[in-house]
């Protein structure tokens, strides 16, 4: 710094200038020139013509002394550093820094050790040394292979596969959502909702089949006469007997029938699927899924176009009638039960219904089981009831309490004796309680009756006939 308010650069080539100038600017007794003739002045008017003007600050202090600048001294402004690689002096050898540490030696382990680290390998719950140590061993030893091996598959069974389908509620509180924020103009009517979230579901799981999955084998279950029956065919077979027990409620609705001009001897599911599968002339393909998809979406579309008033339209299956609110019902159920069939033949998980959904199945099985009973009754398969007590259609009667545990569950009153009487509990009899999903699998015939009561107390004979009557819901 050359002045409290100023920096000067400072020139190399000033300074023997300077050293010069310094001397002619000095008259014979030592003094300075004050003339300014004698040197060039770098700093400002305050400075005096005898300044070297290299960056020093004035003063005694510095001009006569050797260890500062001044007159035969070197600047103290500091010349930039040279580098060492390019100053051409050797690199120091890296032993001068001191040799770095050797990494730390693995754990040896011994066999015993290795041989009790198997159980937590399979599990992976080692440490990254231990699973290191454990791998290495088991190609060395044939044994503790063997034994990785079946601890591997032991925890393959202990786990249970994780579905790659999205949550069943999740479509449900999605559209629900959506609703809430804008309502449609054509919504669809509570009992059809169900229809609707099951083939969408059954839709997705086809989705991405290819040729094998389509002729993966599926067995048909039921039950009838008391006994289990089945019929084998495939996945592609079970969709075509969707699309022809389908096609009974959009002819109930004015739609065209998927059979076309196929003759069938009965009217009834198992005989026009029968008919379907004689007058394919190729076994079913994957190529189904386009008309099984498209009738359900009319059936959907059709319901909701005609309002809730359409749901009194009587459907028949053949042998019986229901109306068409539980037509939808009964198709939303099989629908259901056959995925499940399809997913066991591809080795998927498949989860049951929306809890809101499951219900309105168990209610409709729960309603369906007086009729199912009386008719047992007069087939002669349901034993005859020695406390048999006949009223009047509408009054209270001997009942069973059907209790639903899990989701969709809820208590029903079953009466005993006539489809006409009202269940009471002051008249009940017995209590039979049941899982909600296992109920709909007996109810499928897909559980024997005789395993499927998880608590039961009372009339044990009418426990009996209600639960073969469940099973007896079920046909292909």
């Amino acid at each position: 710094m050359n002045g409290p308010e100023r920096y000067e650069a400072y020139d190399g080539d000033e300074g023997e200038d300077g050293r010069e100038e310094q001397g002619n600017g000095r008259d014979e007794s030592g003094t300075r020139d004050q003339s300014g003739e004698g040197g060039r002045s770098l700093g400002g008017p305050s400075r005096s013509a005898g300044s070297t003007g290299r960056g020093a600050p004035e003063g005694p202090e510095t001009s006569g002394r050797g260890d500062g600048p001044g007159p035969g001294h070197p600047p103290r402004i500091p010349v930039p550093r040279v580098s060492v690689e390019d100053g051409g002096l050797p690199l120091p050898e890296p032993a001068a820094f001191g040799d770095p540490a050797p990494p730390p030696a693995p754990p040896v382990f011994e066999h015993a050790v290795l041989k009790s680290l198997l159980g937590a390998w399979a599990l992976a719950a080692c440490s990254a040394e231990e699973a290191t140590a454990v791998e290495e061993h088991l190609g060395d030893c044939g044994f503790c292979a063997d034994e990785a091996r079946r601890l591997r598959e032991a925890v393959g069974l202990l786990q249970r596969p994780e579905s790659l389908d999205l949550d069943p509620g999740l479509r449900t509180r999605v559209l629900q959502t959506c609703l809430e924020r804008r309502p449609p103009r054509v919504p669809v009517p509570d009992w059809a909702a169900a229809y609707d979230a099951e083939t969408a579901r059954l839709d997705a799981l086809l989705q991405d089949f290819g040729d094998a999955e389509w002729h993966a084998p599926v067995r048909l279950r039921w039950f009838r006469s008391d006994e289990s029956t089945s019929r084998r065919t495939t996945v592609a077979g079970v969709i075509a007997h969707l699309l022809s027990v389908d096609g009974l409620v959009a002819v109930a609705l004015g739609l065209d029938d998927p059979l076309g001009d196929v003759p069938s001897r009965h009217p009834t599911p198992a005989a026009r699927t029968e008919a379907f599968w004689r007058a394919s002339r190729f076994p079913p393909t994957r190529f189904l899924r386009a008309p099984w998809r498209e009738q359900s979406h009319n059936l959907v579309r059709t319901v909701s176009l005609t309002g809730g008033g359409a749901g009194k339209t009587a459907v028949s299956y053949g042998d019986f009638e229901l109306p068409l609110h539980d037509a939808m019902l009964d198709r939303a159920f099989e629908c259901w039960v056959h995925a499940e069939d399809i997913a066991d033949a591809v080795d998927y998980p498949y989860d049951p219904p929306s809890p809101r959904h499951l219900h309105r199945m168990i209610d409709l099985a729960a309603r369906m089981l007086p009729t199912a009973l009386a008719h047992r009754r007069r087939a002669g398969l349901a034993s005859p009831a020695r406390h048999r007590h006949l009223v009047a259609a509408g009054e209270p009667g001997r009942s069973l309490r059907l209790e639903i545990e899990g989701s969709g569950g809820g208590e029903w009153l079953i009466p005993l004796d006539s489809p006409a009487a009202r269940g009471s509990a002051e008249h009940e009899v017995a209590h039979v309680a049941l899982d909600g999903v296992e109920f709909c699998r007996l109810a499928a015939g897909h559980v024997p009756p005789q395993e499927a009561a998880a608590g039961q107390v009372g009339d044990k004979e009418a426990i009996r006939d209600v639960l073969f009557a469940a099973a007896s819901l079920s046909r292909m």
